[in-house]
């Protein structure tokens, strides 16, 4: 068999090229006697079910190839279903978020896009945002499964805790978020800004899980004002989702002064409404999104000069005082530095957003590490002590005699986060976070479990996945279930069976034709092709297996340009009490665009290539009322000759020659 060309050519004007020039009589003799001698055929189409990357690389496994799919019309919805709604249920069955991470997710997925080989990736989150947006506006809802008679204590109400209680209730498990404040969101509410996650769409989304039936205790803080012991009695299984909302303060020297602060007190006393201005020059440290975050809103809010010492930022972040209104008026343009320990580069911060703090006026400059915190006479800090790091040897190292002082007014760490363990001390570990198992189960604490940024600090979509993960756990712990090995590929997969339930398709029960049978099977049965209990020539390695961009026919695809959504981004001079919302969602029409430069990889897309191509017609589209999703196209085996034109030729990968020799 020939090799492939190891190269696919990128950009406009690819090609795609499967053999080399010549190489077709060296590796295949004479085309006439390989392809149209049945009798020296080996291999037929099987058609072969893989999870594509952008799906493999989503932390929350949404069915991301299913709901655009959904989107372009592919996919048609279940009987009395519109397309909008139907795709907004395939996208929350892994994430109940689709309105926020459509917006704040720094898009993983879209890294992963086979579509990048072509041109550009997909606009995943545009079309999320989309779906999200339009269940708002329709008033979508949740329905709760049946009542099982479980309860769940659920301590956190960010976005792990409420992802978990959603996830419990449609299995009919009780449950009840308890949260020490005012509002459920977590770090959703306390720790983003509004002008990236408009409130009005973060509380729809909470309150649509609300309606679900779960319960809620606010201002109520686990281990203080409720014993853990007293939510023993009470609940059946306890689940931590209390996020690291403690943020770390820098390691150095001098770092204990008042007006050095965390990043995650900074952007909590903004998003509560306390902290209204800064004063003087702020220096954030960091290079993740939080410290874009940070350095973005200190320059919304802007300075002011001479300020009280009552109403200096550090004051306002501990509570110690509250913002005069009167004295926000005379608010001027703050200047914000924001300097990581990794080169520019590198930093972890999504590279959109460090575009855009750059164009509001942020000024950024990586390879510089904190060393001190200068003090002055007045007991507070002013300058912060950096050296230059030096990369060339693959690592980080100090630059010695590099040092130099950056004056400040405020300094702000955003250097990594904590957890709050007041209350129950005795459940952390030396991190400060929480221990779990693969299961999100807690060792050693059996009806214990924990999910989100209490066990490790990372996205909020990998936070919802955990949480998904946790709720499948305490499932099989009320039922007494052993917990099996989490699967290779572990997202929310396409089910091939389900689809023709939904369809009304259901295979025949399997009944043995012949007398005599070994367990249950009759000896005397070969293939498949003809048997109604069988889904003919189908394998599903989505659990196991992700397809690549080298398993694709790249050629198909037309070069595309994406269709991008208008972010209104201020410059450095309109940034000053910009408190819009930065990005202006799709039309449908867009979304439907956008939506139809999924590749489908791993999933038939009905293009009709192996039909149109196939030498001896023996591909043939599935009658079209027994065709559904992943059942198109079918192959008759008395045609098929082995020449697999039809795997050459299908876009998404989806057909491989198999069943054996």
């Amino acid at each position: 068999m020939a090799t492939p060309v190891d190269k696919v050519y990128k950009g406009e004007g690819h090609t795609f090229r499967r053999y080399h020039d010549g190489q077709s009589e060296k590796d295949w003799g004479s085309f006439t006697d390989r392809i149209f001698k049945g009798d020296e055929s080996h291999k037929c189409p099987t058609y072969i079910h893989k999870t594509p990357p952008c799906q493999g690389s989503c932390p929350s496994g949404e069915d991301i190839r299913g709901w655009l799919n959904i989107v372009r019309g592919i996919e048609k919805p279940a009987e009395g279903v519109e397309w909008h709604e139907y795709a907004f249920r395939r996208s929350t069955d892994a994430n109940p978020f689709p309105a926020v991470m459509g917006r704040v997710c720094p898009a993983p997925c879209e890294d992963g896009c086979n579509r990048n080989e072509v041109e550009d990736h997909v606009g995943i989150n545009s079309v999320e945002q989309f779906i999200g947006d339009t269940a708002l506006a329709n008033n979508y809802t949740f329905e709760a499964g049946a009542d099982t008679g479980k309860k769940v204590a659920v301590i956190g109400g960010g976005p792990a805790g409420l992802a978990a209680a959603y996830q419990l209730r449609r299995l009919g498990h009780g449950a009840t978020v308890f949260d020490d404040h005012e509002s459920f969101g977590g770090m959703m509410r306390y720790g983003i800004p509004g002008y990236r996650t408009p409130r009005d769409v973060l509380d729809g989304e909470i309150n649509r899980i609300i309606a679900m039936g779960v319960e809620t205790r606010m201002n109520t803080r686990v281990g203080v004002d409720v014993k853990l012991d007293d939510l023993q009695k009470e609940f059946d299984a306890v689940l931590f989702a209390i996020g690291a909302q403690s943020g770390r303060a820098l390691p150095i020297p001098g770092a204990d002064v008042s007006n050095c602060i965390t990043g995650v007190a900074f952007l909590s006393a903004f998003n509560e409404g306390r902290l209204k201005a800064v004063g003087g020059k702020v220096v954030v440290v960091g290079g993740g999104d939080t410290s874009i975050d940070v350095a973005s809103v200190a320059r919304r809010l802007g300075g002011i000069k001479n300020i009280a010492d009552k109403d200096r930022p550090e004051n306002i972040v501990l509570g110690h005082t509250a913002h005069d209104v009167a004295d926000i008026a005379k608010r001027e343009g703050a200047e914000v530095m924001l300097i990581s320990r990794q080169p520019i580069d590198n930093m972890t911060a999504a590279q959109h957003e460090i575009d855009d703090a750059t164009r509001e006026g942020v000024e950024i400059q990586g390879s510089l590490t904190p060393v001190e915190v200068i003090v002055g006479d007045n007991g507070r800090a002013k300058a912060l002590r950096v050296a230059k790091m030096d990369y060339s040897s693959g690592k980080g190292e100090v630059i010695e005699g590099s040092e130099f002082d950056i004056e400040c007014d405020l300094i702000v760490s955003a250097i990594g986060q904590t957890g709050n363990l007041e209350g129950f001390e005795d459940l952390g570990n030396d991190r400060g976070l929480m221990d779990a198992d693969k299961h999100y189960q807690m060792p050693n604490k059996p009806g214990f479990f924990v999910c989100g940024d209490i066990v490790r600090p990372h996205l909020l979509t990998t936070v919802i996945g955990q949480a998904s993960i946790a709720v499948e756990s305490i499932d099989h712990y009320f039922k007494q279930e052993a917990l099996g090995k989490r699967p290779k590929v572990d997202v929310h997969h396409f089910d091939l069976l389900e689809k023709l339930h939904e369809t009304h398709h259901d295979p025949e029960a399997f009944k043995p034709a012949g007398p005599e049978t070994e367990r249950g099977i009759d000896r005397g049965l070969r293939g498949t092709a003809d048997a109604g209990f069988a889904v003919h020539n189908y394998e599903d390695r989505s659990e196991a297996e992700i397809i690549p961009a080298s398993e694709l026919f790249l050629g198909h695809f037309e070069n595309t340009p994406r269709n991008k959504r208008e972010e209104r981004v201020p410059s450095s001079e309109e940034v000053l009490g910009h408190f819009e919302e930065r990005v202006i969602g799709l039309s449908e029409e867009q979304a439907q665009a956008e939506a139809d430069r999924c590749m489908s990889c791993g999933m038939c897309f009905e293009c009709d290539n192996c039909v149109i191509y196939c030498p001896q017609d023996a591909i043939f589209r599935v009658k079209k009322d027994q065709a559904t999703m992943g059942r198109y196209v079918d192959t008759d085996y008395d045609k098929c000759v082995g020449c697999h034109i039809c795997q050459d030729v299908c876009p998404t990968g989806y057909i491989k020659m198999g069943l054996g020799e």
